[in-house]
């Protein structure tokens, strides 16, 4: 009980400082002032509300480079930049001093040792397997056919119901739902159908929310403190445990099912093969792969819970997407332009075409395709990246990081600095991703950064970008989105960039000839 009573007392005593700092702050003040024993983190807790645009002003005004300083022994001091040339320099030309590190998979612990959390010959194992399967024609074939299956048998007969009944709806949760869905499907051959009229209560769907929302927090609470947390359950560490125990029995579930369908030969086949994620593991001969053994049920558990997180982000940036265009209606009147006049085959509600269109047909898109470039730098799905050295470095803006030390990259306000993007940094303009020559315009990895750069850049890029592109096309041509005047689009903080309250819309529909 004593040890509790002290808890209260210097929470207490901690609370009490932060609104002294807030009293005391002045109005143009940004930069966190550093007190003695607690570091920087009272000005965190006040801005934690706000925190990724609090760094833009913080990094705007430090030369992109920031030391923070956290508590004293609380292990939490960083160094937070956004400086290309430091990036560069992380993710490609010193790569081999910044593996992901035993810091990080502590945090990411709930993803075992999935291709995220690990480093050295296991990643590089995982990564050549995961190459060779994203890149399988089969694969991307059956990917393709499941998000527009999804779009026309789920995602738009549902906004239809919207727009008939003339309801309100959180469209955030709607196409994260959608994005769920259909990554579940992708990964196991399995449809959850939470995306329906009736918006269902759906277990694995709520815990990844729980678990992406608990690992931000693990970034700026000392590790003792959130470890004790969640050691006694409390507070947000508590629905962690429980996304935890969730996680291991659904995972186990979906890979008994599966073992079970291989069993039976009830398999998910494209010219013979087997096209999900899940199966395909399942098929990899052990004989090759010495670092990780494919037929191991704790393998496959890590490796389906590890793409299922990285696929949340697709639901993030869609919705961030039809927000911006209703802030930008002539973005919206160029989009539909470039659809009907390059995609002159793209179908409708009433056309029975199961693929009137081809991937390949979208990359015409290029408008669009800027479009989501300036989404994605604007509201990158994963807002920062933690990085760690093996050795002492000093980095291209001179500062010196010790072994061991936490670099936080900020992509969120890297996309909104001035110094790289310019005075309309701040300003959705697809245009500047378009070339003078018409095409689309290459933009640097360490400076485009949503997608990783360096030997770590995003296997899915490629797969993320037709998914996206295939629900806009389908959704713009059949409806026309409205956004709810006057609501709070703050984003949450949490390792996937959502809107904290989500996105009420209403929907209508278009005419065929519209």
């Amino acid at each position: 009980m004593a040890s509790i009573g002290f808890l209260e007392v210097a929470v207490a005593f901690l609370i009490f400082l932060v609104f002294h700092f807030l009293h005391n702050k002045k109005p143009n003040e940004c930069f966190p002032r550093n007190w003695p024993f607690l570091g920087m983190l009272p000005g965190v807790l006040v801005m934690f509300h706000r925190i990724y645009d609090w760094t833009v002003e913080i990094l705007e005004n430090s030369d992109m480079t920031f030391p923070f300083k956290g508590p004293w022994l609380g292990g939490i001091d960083m160094l937070i930049t956004v400086d290309p040339a430091n990036i560069h320099h992380i993710m490609s030309s010193n790569f081999g001093n910044y593996p992901k590190g035993t810091e990080f998979k502590d945090v990411f612990d709930v993803l075992g040792d999935g291709i995220i959390n690990v480093d050295g010959e296991l990643w590089e194992s995982l990564r050549k397997s995961t190459r060779t399967i994203f890149s399988h024609d089969g694969f991307k074939r059956f990917s393709f056919i499941t998000n527009v299956n999804k779009v026309k048998n789920g995602l738009l007969p549902f906004l239809g119901h919207v727009a008939k009944e003339k309801t309100v709806v959180d469209l955030q949760d709607v196409l994260e739902r959608y994005v769920f869905d259909t990554t579940c499907i992708t990964i196991t051959g399995h449809d959850p159908l939470s995306l329906s009229v009736e918006m269902p209560d759906v277990e694995f769907y709520t815990a990844l929310n729980d678990a992406v929302e608990a690992i931000v927090q693990r970034h700026v609470k000392p590790k003792i403190l959130w470890k004790l947390e969640n050691w006694i359950g409390f507070g947000v560490e508590k629905r962690m445990r429980r996304a935890h125990r969730t996680f291991d029995r659904i995972c186990q579930e979906y890979v008994a099912a599966k073992r079970e369908e291989i069993r039976l030969g009830l398999l998910h086949r494209s010219g013979g093969e087997a096209m999900d994620l899940l199966t395909s593991y399942m098929n990899l001969d052990v004989a090759k792969h010495d670092l990780f053994d494919p037929s191991d049920d704790k393998f496959q558990r890590d490796t389906l819970l590890t793409f299922m997180i990285a696929g949340m982000g697709v639901g993030s940036t869609l919705t961030r997407f039809f927000w911006l265009l209703s802030k930008n209606p002539e973005a919206l009147t160029k989009i539909r332009h470039e659809i009907k006049t390059r995609l002159p085959r793209i179908a409708n509600l009433d056309d029975e075409d199961e693929t009137s269109f081809a991937p390949n047909d979208l990359k015409k898109l290029v408008y669009l395709h800027g479009a989501l470039c300036e989404t994605l730098r604007l509201y990158p799905p994963i807002p920062f990246e933690r990085k760690s050295p093996t050795r002492p470095d000093v980095l291209a803006s001179g500062h010196k990081v010790g072994a061991n030390s936490t670099i936080l990259v900020i992509i969120y306000a890297m996309g909104r600095m001035k110094a790289i993007w310019g005075e309309d940094a701040s300003d959705f303009r697809p245009e500047r991703w378009i070339s003078e020559s018409g095409g689309s315009r290459h933009e640097p990895s360490f400076k485009f950064l949503s997608f990783n750069a360096g030997p770590r850049t995003c296997l899915g890029k490629e797969m993320a970008f037709t998914q996206l592109k295939t629900v806009i096309v389908y959704v713009l041509q059949n409806y026309d989105i409205h956004v709810t005047d006057g609501q709070d689009v703050e984003s949450l903080v949490s390792v996937i960039l959502r809107i904290k309250n989500g996105l009420r819309v209403t929907v209508s529909k278009r005419s065929t000839s519209a």
